[in-house]
């Protein structure tokens, strides 16, 4: 590399279409006969309403500087991709990504519904750039944004806050001992900030870092050097078809590693805008999208689970963003 070019950066999108019949079927054949295929807590993780289209047209447009966007998905293709001709030339540096290539060598562990035994894998995508960003289907740069908004000196920069765990959060343990003394316990959820919590302490950390629903900058040796030093870790992340306390986040893992190491730029300004409750009224969420456009602190807009936005409203922010990436 020539002195000061810039490392390529790629764009990772991990997706699926949870409305495909074929996809359901596949996947009724695993869940435990307790759990329907139809659960709207279930369904909210799998459904979609083609907002891949627009997150990736938003790399397009404001990472002009990201050099091949990687969709990692189950012998499935977005709809603004079907279009083969159409596609090569308006998006001719996105490829979709088979789990099967990924998960080359532990394909009986396939089919799977579970993104994080998926993100566990993504640094095999051949080809991929030994620093990357995983976004999800949700996100979206809504400004301009330049490799040091990943990337300073080859150092993730890595956007959060530091927590407590949760049996160290006062008001948690209270509640926890309430609930015991009344046999109300349920079992524990395999939840985003619990699968976080789980590789801090695994890294050795008193505390966590908490991370958001923001592009995530990866270096791949961080990931893969963990993963080949410590195989049931790894063989554990990968079994497991549906989430699992047991899973940690591999995000997650990447990132306190890299703050381990002091390898990480680390920053509490998530420059967020975050939208996910679609039961406010319609003011609301057009001064949210109006607020988040105007304000230049905010480069990343999540539109969590549209997939349960209303009709009139969800019309309304598809317009929205046809209107700011076409």
């Amino acid at each position: 590399m020539k002195k000061n070019e810039v490392p390529a950066i790629d764009a990772v999108i991990m997706w699926v279409d949870g409305n495909d019949p074929f996809h359901k079927s596949k996947m009724e054949t695993y869940l435990a006969p307790t759990h329907s295929v139809n659960n709207k807590s279930l369904r909210t993780r799998y459904d979609q309403v083609n907002e891949i289209e627009f997150c990736v047209k938003s790399i397009l447009k404001y990472a002009t500087f990201i050099r091949n966007i990687y969709i990692v998905t189950d012998n499935q293709t977005p709809d603004f991709l079907k279009d083969q001709a159409k596609a090569q030339q308006a998006f001719s540096n996105v490829f979709i990504v088979d789990h099967k290539v990924i998960f080359e060598g532990y394909t009986h562990y396939l089919p799977t519904f579970n993104s994080r035994s998926i993100a566990t894998m993504i640094h095999r995508i051949p080809g991929l750039s030994s620093s990357f960003i995983i976004f999800n289907d949700d996100v979206f740069l809504i400004k301009k944004v330049i490799p040091t908004d990943f990337f300073i000196n080859d150092k993730p920069v890595i956007r959060g806050l530091w927590k407590s765990f949760d049996e160290n959060v006062f008001f948690k343990k209270v509640k926890r001992v309430f609930l015991q003394r009344f046999n109300k316990i349920k079992l524990e959820r395999a939840g985003h900030y619990k699968a976080q919590q789980l590789i801090a302490k695994k890294t050795g950390f008193h505390q966590y870092f908490k991370s958001h629903h923001v592009p995530l900058p990866i270096r791949k040796m961080t990931i893969a050097t963990y993963l080949k030093d410590h195989q049931k870790d790894h063989l554990n992340n990968i079994s497991h078809r549906f989430r699992h306390v047991t899973q940690f986040l591999p995000e997650s893992l990447s990132n306190h590693l890299e703050i381990k190491n002091n390898t990480a730029i680390l920053s509490n300004d998530y420059k967020l805008s975050y939208i996910q409750n679609y039961k406010k009224p319609f003011l609301w969420l057009k001064y949210k999208l109006r607020s988040a456009a105007k304000d230049e602190d905010k480069l990343f807009l999540c539109l969590q689970s549209l997939d349960q936005c209303p009709p009139e409203k969800l019309d309304f922010i598809k317009k929205w963003l046809q209107e700011k990436y076409n």
